[in-house]
């Protein structure tokens, strides 16, 4: 089973949308793995921005997730990354297609409520900068032979 690394930003979680969120991708099918509710600190906000680093929206970027709690999530299923950008919907809110969270809630780019990792490879790199292994529970959901052949 593949897993991809989801957050809800501070303007989700300060606009009450996280239990929206979250019904999102549990009605999709797919195994919550990992979450927490959290600060995030300057020095993880770098790290998991640092693709940015020198472009000039770096440090906005950095104050924004900074400036109130995130809900860091862990999701696991098959295609989980491709089929979490597609629930997520594009990058800039007014592109987004309804029945997205960012078509279906977002107004700006600045504060389009969600991040997904992009690939396989990010999320893995995502899920260890975020994550310690003992904070992620393997488990099989009572309806995953409804949902897998």
């Amino acid at each position: 089973m593949e897993r991809t690394f989801i957050m809800i930003k501070p303007d989700g979680v300060q606009r009450g949308l996280v239990g929206e969120i979250v019904g999102r991708f549990e009605q999709k099918g797919f195994t919550l793995v990992g979450m927490k509710l959290m600060a995030v600190s300057r020095e993880l906000a770098e790290k998991h921005y640092a693709v940015h680093k020198d472009k000039p929206f770096f440090a906005g970027l950095v104050e924004f997730i900074t400036s109130s709690p995130v809900v860091a999530m862990v999701w696991e299923g098959d295609n989980v990354v491709t089929s979490a950008r597609t629930i997520i919907g594009a990058t800039n809110p007014i592109s987004s297609a309804p029945g997205t969270i960012r078509g279906d809630f977002g107004i700006t780019i600045g504060r389009n409520l969600i991040h997904g990792s992009d690939a396989i490879e990010t999320a893995q790199s995502e899920i260890a900068l975020w994550f310690q292994e003992a904070e992620l529970a393997s488990w099989d959901p009572a309806v995953k032979g409804w949902l897998y052949e």
